[in-house]
């Protein structure tokens, strides 16, 4: 059924680029989209469809199976959403997966919050949502929460947030931070320097922030130039430069 939708969505509108949505008892999914010329075969959309939907439900097999909320845990957080009028569940994401700086989050979802690419997982009391890019991060991690004379503490363990898991179909701010943390900054770090990226603009510029020793170093135009945006170009080619945004006037702890 969900096939012969596709189909009739695609011959009806003539679209080559559409999101279809799957329900089930559980949830509400929205799979990813993927272009598909208007003059392929029935066949073909047939294929394509079916490939469609074996990619977003492995990604929720993967989910449930790497994430555990344990039951006191999801009886703390629904406790805690009881209490919030516009929140519609908790949302569970990584800043800066796979680097040092990785940190695991709980924050509550209202209107707005829910990213395309997100999966989303109904619990008994409460519904949560996680987000895609780093659902790969989530492996093994555990929420907990153990009570306690003063109330009581949740607990995020995610033993993979800081693990480097990055491939040609990663996010492009994945594989940025890859190479910043795993080529450049251990050669920043012999002089005490250190780069990290903020942001990665519409038009595909990594716009970065040096620390440390390179912070007001006399020589950092250099190395952003010669050393940090020619070794993101050569490994991701369609980076279309980088900028900097460090306050370089203070040189209080520059090494040049």
């Amino acid at each position: 059924m969900v096939v012969s939708f596709l189909l009739q969505t695609a011959e009806t509108n003539g679209l080559s680029c559409h999101e279809l949505q799957r329900e089930t008892a559980h949830q509400k999914t929205p799979v990813q989209y993927m272009m598909i010329p208007r003059e392929s075969s029935r066949a073909d959309w047939h294929l394509s469809a079916i490939r469609l939907l074996s990619y977003q439900i492995s990604r929720v097999f993967r989910l449930g199976t790497m994430i555990t909320i344990t039951e006191s845990a999801q009886e703390y957080l629904a406790e805690l959403l009881s209490k919030q009028e516009d929140a519609l569940g908790v949302r569970v994401f990584i800043n800066d997966p796979g680097t040092p700086r990785a940190e695991t989050c709980i924050a509550y979802c209202r209107d707005g919050d829910v990213e395309s690419g997100d999966i989303e997982q109904a619990f008994d009391r409460f519904t949560a949502w996680f987000q895609g890019r780093s659902i790969p991060f989530l492996e093994d991690a555990l929420v907990d929460y153990s009570p306690d004379r003063m109330g009581g503490q949740l607990t995020i363990k995610a033993p993979n947030a800081k693990m480097p898991r990055v491939s040609d179909d990663s996010p492009i701010e994945d594989r940025i931070n890859y190479v910043l943390y795993n080529e450049i900054n251990p050669s920043l770090a012999a002089h005490g320097g250190e780069v990290s990226l903020i942001e990665v603009t519409e038009d595909q510029f990594a716009v970065l922030r040096f620390g440390g020793g390179c912070q007001g170093c006399s020589a950092v135009d250099m190395t952003l130039k010669g050393g940090v945006e020619k070794t993101l170009l050569e490994q991701i080619p369609q980076l279309a430069g980088v900028r900097d945004t460090t306050d370089h006037s203070d040189r209080s702890q520059a090494y040049y």
